[in-house]
């Protein structure tokens, strides 16, 4: 039977997240988390159905797209189908020809993993080398080290607090107590935690989302900040090691973080705080 892409529809959302948690594991390169799906639901199950791809043979799913804005996809396979030659060629027609409806024309990015057949296919069509991002990971056979902070669980009755750390740590963010609220009815999370940090003056100065794949799988960090007010004073290695503690506490095997290469500042933040930096992965990119 022939590869088909399909949109899930709202209700079809679940089906792609046990995907991802199945995918997930120890050593494979990953593009999406569970928790990518669980973030992107802020802006409610419909908008996050509309931007996600599953592509299938014989019902099985092998691929599972997220259009993270409007010119960026990023991808990833079930791990013994990175080099399935009809699954990479379908997926490159998929991204490349703009009437399929999967990426718009003119200048579009995608992320998948580094060992997929598709990296080697889309360069065949123009397609080159684009920003480079940095990989890095925790282990947490051990227990973390105790943050520096006061750190409280976050849930729906005081997730304002969330809210307004993350608004003074992105500039331009909007997000609010009631994406939170939007959020919390997304099938991702029940496997996620919500973290504050809080200095001795008692202010709440950053802030962390964590989300689990399942016992014994990696988990991840998405987002992490700092309140603009509070930089410089070692409070995001704090949140950080309390995000790594929080994933231990749900069985994670491991804490993981992708950062662009030039945040420099961030991925020192990540190593002071016991991550190790892996190979640096980039994206494919086509010019308009």
């Amino acid at each position: 039977m022939a590869i088909t892409v399909e949109k899930p529809g709202p209700g079809g959302l679940n089906e792609a997240v046990e995907a991802l948690r199945e995918w997930q594991s120890e050593g494979a390169a990953w593009q999406i988390h569970p928790g990518d799906l669980g973030w992107f639901w802020r802006s409610g199950a419909e908008a996050t159905a509309a931007a996600v791809r599953i592509w299938r043979r014989d019902g099985r799913i092998l691929a599972v797209g997220l259009l993270d804005g409007a010119d960026l996809l990023r991808v990833t396979t079930a791990p013994d189908v990175r080099r399935d030659e009809e699954l990479a060629r379908r997926m490159a027609e998929d991204v490349i020809e703009p009437e399929r409806g999967v990426l718009p024309p003119g200048e579009a990015a995608v992320e998948a993993p580094m060992d997929a057949l598709l990296q080697e296919l889309l360069p065949r069509h123009g397609w080159h080398a684009g920003e480079p991002w940095t990989p890095l990971s925790l282990d947490l056979a051990e227990p973390v080290k105790a943050p520096d902070l006061r750190i409280e669980t976050i849930g729906p009755d005081n997730c304002h607090v969330w809210a307004d750390v993350m608004r003074g740590a992105f500039d331009g963010s909007t997000f609010t107590p009631d994406k939170w609220r939007t959020m919390a009815t997304g099938a991702p999370y029940a496997d996620s935690r919500y973290l504050v940090g809080y200095d001795e003056r008692g202010d709440a100065v950053a802030a962390v989302a964590v989300w689990s794949a399942g016992v014994g799988k990696p988990g991840i960090l998405e987002p992490m900040g700092v309140h603009r007010d509070h930089r410089g004073h070692g409070h995001g290695r704090a949140i950080t090691l309390a995000a790594a503690a929080a994933l231990r506490e749900l069985g994670s095997s491991s804490a993981g973080v992708n950062t662009p290469s030039s945040n420099v500042a961030a991925v020192a933040t990540y190593e002071s705080g016991g991550f190790r930096r892996l190979p640096e992965v980039r994206d494919l990119a086509r010019d308009a």
